[in-house]
């Protein structure tokens, strides 16, 4: 059983959802990465997602852009983001880090070498946005040759038919986007997002993260409700982007916004 399958149990055996925070890597610059790690962590993050920054991230609206830039400027590369994580399992061998990202970077050299240097680093599982599940042979065979987990994007749109498809051929769990658009919406529907995993449910058997539109504590209560697992990305890398380089104090804001979210996933419990 993978180091991540076996968090989402364990949460599913706590009866509430994962908290998933993320990160893009090397945001404001690679030094700082594993010390904002161990700090989502400390918040109550159960997963970590680790963004490998690239210069046309379609899938991501401003914020992430421009955390993608800020990464790229300060000379982050794929190898800058493993060595964070290398770092990261220094002081933690437990919480799952999974990769997000696109396909471009992670197979430039070859798809066998960055999953050999990903698992080797202590990476968990690789989301790539736009690996089809049509087209999985580009990516998850290599990734299930090192153990490592192959994570699928489920949008509103998906067909039943794809879904399962995907549930067969990821694992981990399946990332549901909760909206049509990108990163940073703040356009979010827990109602329909609930009604859409449970018409999922019928047809997958992996767990369901939801991602896209989770801002804060409330949000994550509302979508934690039904989901196995809460991303929040976009509303974490603005406060990176408002503290800059530098600042000491950085750390300790992440830390507070992860307890917060924590706290709303917490408080979920009694509506699943």
């Amino acid at each position: 059983m993978s180091r991540l399958q076996q968090r989402l149990e364990h949460c599913a055996a706590e009866g509430r959802a994962a908290l998933i925070p993320y990160l893009t890597g090397g945001d404001p610059e690679p030094a700082a990465t594993p010390a904002l790690m161990h700090a989502l962590v400390e918040g109550g993050a159960d997963i970590l997602e680790l963004g490998v920054p690239f210069t046309d991230p379609m899938a991501d609206g401003p914020t992430i852009q421009l955390a993608c830039e800020r990464a790229l400027a300060a000379g982050t590369t794929v190898t800058h983001v493993l060595d964070a994580v290398r770092a990261f399992r220094e002081r933690d061998a437990d919480t799952p880090v999974v990769l997000m990202g696109y396909l471009n970077p992670m197979i430039r050299s070859s798809a066998e070498r960055f999953c050999a240097d990903a698992a080797d680093a202590g990476v968990d599982g690789v989301l790539a946005v736009d690996l089809t599940v049509e087209e999985a042979d580009t990516l998850q065979p290599a990734l299930q040759a090192q153990g490592l987990d192959c994570i699928f994007l489920l949008a509103p749109t998906t067909s039943p038919e794809r879904a399962r498809r995907m549930s067969e051929t990821g694992s981990g769990y399946l990332y549901y986007v909760s909206l049509k658009g990108v990163t940073g919406s703040a356009a979010l529907d827990a109602q329909a997002v609930a009604d859409k995993l449970a018409s999922l449910r019928e047809v997958v058997t992996l767990p369901l993260a939801v991602g896209f539109g989770i801002r804060d504590a409330a949000d994550a209560e509302k979508v934690a409700a039904s989901a196995d697992g809460v991303v929040v990305g976009s509303a974490l890398v603005e406060l990176i982007a408002k503290a800059g380089r530098g600042d000491d104090t950085l750390p300790a804001t992440l830390r507070d916004a992860a307890a917060k979210l924590r706290q709303g996933v917490e408080a979920a419990r009694a509506r699943r």
